[in-house]
């Protein structure tokens, strides 16, 4: 739970030096922007962990469209406890069953490093919109 923790926290540092203009940011006309990368890590976790590792009404939701960057901000750290919540509530029996996820058979395990990579995966991509306007990114911490 600790790279858990230290994932959180780097997405939050991530968005923070973002600036208010290059929130809407897109390299491409076909990518998300800087911030729909953001909340794509979130709402990922939230619905991921729902659907594929038991997790209860997350009971929080944001419109990504009219959001400020301190209620993403917010919506980043409900999305992460609530990740973290559903995880450490399965049994490793539980965690070891197999289900269908997204066409393929695979572990609750399974699907819990999927959203490690998947942030990652993600993150790498704001990390770079971040350098295309400019800003120096977080230094990455992994321990």
């Amino acid at each position: 739970m600790s790279k858990w923790e230290h994932s959180k926290q780097y997405t939050l540092d991530v968005l923070e030096k973002m600036p208010d203009s290059g929130m809407n940011y897109k390299p491409d006309a076909e990518a998300m922007s800087f911030k729909e990368q953001i909340h794509h890590v979130a709402n990922s976790i939230v619905g991921i962990s729902q659907g594929y590792l038991n997790g209860a009404e997350p009971g929080f939701s944001i419109d990504v469209s009219s959001a400020s960057k301190a209620e993403l901000a917010e919506f980043v750290a409900k999305a992460f406890d609530y990740g973290a919540k559903t995880v450490t509530a399965i049994s490793p029996e539980k965690a070891d069953e197999k289900l269908d996820v997204f066409g393929n058979q695979a572990s609750r395990r399974q699907v819990m490093s999927l959203l490690m990579d998947h942030c990652s995966h993600h993150l790498g991509s704001a990390v770079v919109y971040l350098r295309l306007q400019d800003v120096k990114p977080p230094a990455y911490v992994g321990f």
